[in-house]
């Protein structure tokens, strides 16, 4: 299937942290080609066990998470208004006279309030959460309770979108994107043999302590893990040691957390190759569930091969297609190897 397909159909299905179903259901129908898809029982992330496994091989997991940034409704006010709470990093600067879809008893339409510029005494900060409010359209609670309770989830909604080139625009990117890779991945080892049994997790809640992953990893038990993850890349103004450059390969993490054996492999492996990559070094934790998988159980070797991505964790996220290619080949040639 075509990368943007997949990817659109991964970005469209809404998913916030910890409210994922829909996301992980599309997941599970475009994994079931490749073997048998359960969702954990516990945190609802979507797991497959690859084809048949052999006797002697060691496991590999492959991991991406499925859960997004939005918002969760903490209390409905006397006239109706949703006040709300983020799910994840939320980027507060973003929000003002937004247009959210509220996923309560059905889903509602609903903007983002804002005071009109001409009323406007201080402009130059990003709104605290405590006094951003969610207009639906009711002017009374018992009306708004009638179709929105505590706890429900808002997103602000935006489709898959092409851009010039080979790069597209979507919410959700992060991290469907990295399924979007995974799933390459499978298809270009389809029928081929590998060095590892291989084990596919498209995990929950990782924007709010990489909980789908924790609990995936000690279910699998895997000998080694390759995370697939989106990181910065840069656009016209980042430091460029901090960023990786949007359309020149995957970035391969190096970090005290990581293996570094894992790491040097895939260099060596994408110079033998001639695909293109990037470093990623960091001092120490990654913030990926590389973090939750190394120390999973009595340990997991585990490596972050990343997707540059610009404007994380908002609804206009950006990568390039090719480099999502490139790190389903990087990862496919690697799973050949032994």
């Amino acid at each position: 299937m075509d990368t943007f397909e997949i990817l659109s159909q991964l970005c469209s299905a809404a998913g916030v942290s910890g409210a994922e179903g829909s996301a992980a259901e599309a997941a599970a129908k475009l994994l079931e080609e490749y073997g048998e898809v359960t969702l954990d029982n516990a945190l609802g992330s979507a797991i497959c066990k690859v084809g048949s496994w052999e006797n002697g091989k060691p496991v590999m997991l492959l991991d991406a998470h499925i859960d997004e940034i939005g918002m969760i409704v903490t209390y409905i006010t006397e006239d109706g208004f949703l006040k709300i709470s983020g799910c994840g990093g939320l980027d507060t600067r973003l929000l003002l006279a937004q247009q959210v879809t509220v996923y309560g008893k059905e889903k509602l339409t609903g903007i983002v309030t804002s005071t009109p510029p001409h009323l406007e005494k201080d402009s130059s900060v990003a709104p605290d959460l405590d006094s951003v409010f969610i207009d639906i359209g009711f002017t009374s609670r018992e009306n708004a309770a009638k179709y929105v309770s505590l706890g429900d989830r808002v997103l602000i909604e935006n489709k898959a979108e092409r851009l010039a080139g080979s790069r597209v625009t979507s919410k959700a990117i992060d991290d469907r994107s990295g399924c979007a890779a995974i799933l390459k991945t499978l298809e270009l080892l389809n029928g081929q043999q590998t060095a590892y049994n291989i084990a596919v997790c498209f995990s929950t809640q990782e924007e709010v302590g990489e909980r789908g992953a924790k609990t995936a990893a000690f279910d699998i038990n895997a000998d080694y893990a390759i995370v697939v993850d989106v990181s910065f890349a840069r656009t016209h103004y980042e430091s460029e040691e901090e960023c990786g450059i949007m359309g020149k390969g995957a970035m391969i993490g190096i970090a005290p957390s990581l293996s570094r054996e894992m790491s040097d492999g895939f260099i060596s492996l994408a110079e033998e190759k001639g695909i293109p990559y990037q470093l990623e070094v960091m001092s120490g934790k990654t913030g990926t569930n590389a973090d939750a998988i190394g120390v999973s159980g009595s340990g997991t070797k585990a490596v972050t091969i990343s997707i540059p991505e610009k404007h994380m964790h908002t609804p206009v996220e950006i990568v390039d297609i090719n480099d999502i290619d490139n790190t389903a080949l990087l990862i496919a040639e690697y799973l050949k190897r032994v």
